[in-house]
């Protein structure tokens, strides 16, 4: 299995210690698969569309800016 080296904040690492009982890398590991899982459906999900990615930045900006408007920041 290879390997991965990561580098962390020392307050973190702190935290992580105080934490021994956990195995941490198992932690990682399960996090990188989930978002590994989640690539992959949005890949599947988007496989077929026809949207281009100027179609996508413009849903996006509308998004944003309902979002924006409804939490009162614009």
């Amino acid at each position: 299995m290879p390997n991965l080296t990561l580098a962390i904040p020392e307050d973190l690492h702190i935290k992580m210690k105080d934490h021994s009982e956990i195995r941490w890398s198992e932690v990682v590991r399960k996090s990188i698969s989930e978002k590994i899982d989640t690539l992959e459906m949005m890949d599947r999900l988007t496989k077929k569309s026809k949207l281009t990615q100027k179609d996508v930045d413009q849903i996006a900006d509308k998004i944003d800016g309902a979002v924006a408007k409804r939490l009162g920041l614009k």
